[in-house]
């Protein structure tokens, strides 16, 4: 979605005759509804050769069988929005209990903590982060590990985006203005004293939210911004990605990938880009991969490897859960961000107001790349330091982690290891330089 211009998303295309805008999404779901007889069947043959008593079952006949009708089952589900799965944490040593609950709520979104049944008090205060996650296809679950690194130290808050094809109609639009009051409001609610990371997409918008904070003198400004893989300014070492953004133009997403939620979703009628699209734009910029590991998977179900079997499900089940976003909010970020670059060229606006990130001066900022990544290019986030010019030097810092892709960023033993260390210390020198900063004020 662009992210240039809040005041007017730019107008959908379907307007016609439902019947006539809305086929594509209707096909899919009556191609996924005419599976569930074959899926049936093919649930009862698996169970069949998977059944001890069954003499076909310790065959390499039968376990091909079996085999074959899970990877069935699995390329034909729909799945689901995923589980959190994150039961315990350890602070200082001790196994402590977390539960997951909702603080704040709207129709696109609700605010998670992780709130941490501490058996006894800290001795300092840990800093409180809120983690931006992507509206971007994927569930916030996506960021499981993300939020399991930063749980043992920090009290940890998270954005939980809505399927758009789950918001009834009557709630209104969500554009990328709407997502930047979000995180606004967001903030307020938190009550200040907050530290904010933003995954990748999210990082354009919450500069701005930031930029307009600060503009207002906000008293609920964070004390720092952690942005990592973000596309602040594609033109930078542009990837695939951006590339492809530029040469199809606004008009050819609109035309081609924007559709209407089918009954008898609660979102029936609402202009979404559907998330099976998206899907198949993920798979299908690593096909060969995608299908080398379903390969494995098979020759891994036969030879009873359930190690790997685990690994497999375990990632996929994340991965291929996808969710519908707004036409609204998909256009603007295309356009605004990919297509016009407007934040970097000083063309972004909010309400009508200019979104200037030189107006930040009380949040610390640190940016993080990866060297490999081929979603957001080298630079691309670290330009955030050439737009925030009224941030003291002392109080930036730019990182570049060695050998990681775009998912390495927030993910993986190198992001444990190196990159959640080095948020941390900078989240503690962001805090204590706030408070020397406030201190010698008055």
């Amino acid at each position: 979605m662009p992210i240039g211009e809040f005041g007017g998303a730019p107008p959908l295309a379907a307007e016609g005759s439902p019947a006539l805008t809305t086929p594509l999404y209707w096909m899919y779901e009556m191609a996924h509804a005419s599976l569930n007889p074959v899926r049936a069947v093919t649930d009862a043959t698996k169970i069949l050769f998977q059944n001890p008593l069954n003499p076909w079952t310790h065959t390499e006949f039968g376990k091909s069988i079996a085999a074959g009708c899970e990877l069935f089952e699995r390329t034909t589900r729909r799945y689901g929005k995923p589980e959190w799965n994150l039961p315990t944490t350890e602070v200082n040593g001790i196994r402590t209990p977390v539960e997951v609950r909702s603080i704040w709520e709207k129709p696109f979104c609700r605010l998670l903590h992780f709130d941490r049944k501490l058996t006894r008090p800290l001795r300092s205060p840990q800093p409180r982060v809120l983690i931006v996650a992507p509206m971007s296809g994927h569930y916030a679950t996506l960021l499981r590990g993300t939020v399991e690194a930063f749980l043992p130290t920090h009290e940890v808050y998270i954005t939980d985006w809505a399927d758009a094809r789950m918001v009834p109609l009557a709630a209104g639009r969500f554009d990328l203005e709407d997502y930047v009051d979000y995180l606004i409001e967001m903030l307020h609610a938190l009550g200040g004293n907050m530290h904010v990371i933003a995954v990748c997409q999210p990082s354009v918008p919450v500069v701005a939210a930031v930029s307009v904070m600060e503009a207002n003198n906000d008293p609920f400004v964070p004390l720092s911004m952690t942005l990592m893989g973000g596309p602040i300014d594609t033109r930078r070492n542009p990837t695939a990605v951006n590339n492809l953004a530029e040469e199809r133009g606004i008009e050819w997403f609109r035309n081609n990938v924007i559709t209407k939620v089918p009954f008898p979703h609660p979102g029936v009628m609402r202009d979404v880009y559907p998330g099976f699209l998206q899907l198949n734009g993920f798979i299908s910029m690593n096909l060969d991969r995608h299908m080398d590991a379903h390969k494995a998977l098979f020759a891994n179900l036969v030879k009873g490897d359930g190690d790997l079997v685990d690994k497999h499900r375990e990632f996929y089940d994340e991965y291929l859960a996808v969710m519908d976003l707004t036409a609204e909010y998909y256009l603007q970020t295309v356009d605004l961000v990919f297509v016009k670059h407007a934040l970097p060229k000083g063309e972004m606006t909010h309400r009508g107001k200019p979104v200037d990130p030189s107006k930040i001066r009380r949040v610390a900022l640190m940016t993080v790349e990866g060297e490999k990544d081929d979603i957001s290019g080298l630079g691309q986030t670290e330009a955030t330091h050439a737009l925030c010019t009224a941030i003291p030097n002392h109080r930036r810092v730019h990182y570049v982690q060695k050998g990681v892709g775009h998912y390495g960023v927030f993910n993986g033993s190198r992001f444990r290891s190196e990159i959640v260390p080095r948020i941390s210390d900078f989240m503690v020198s962001a805090a204590n330089t706030r408070l020397s900063l406030v201190a010698a004020a008055e």
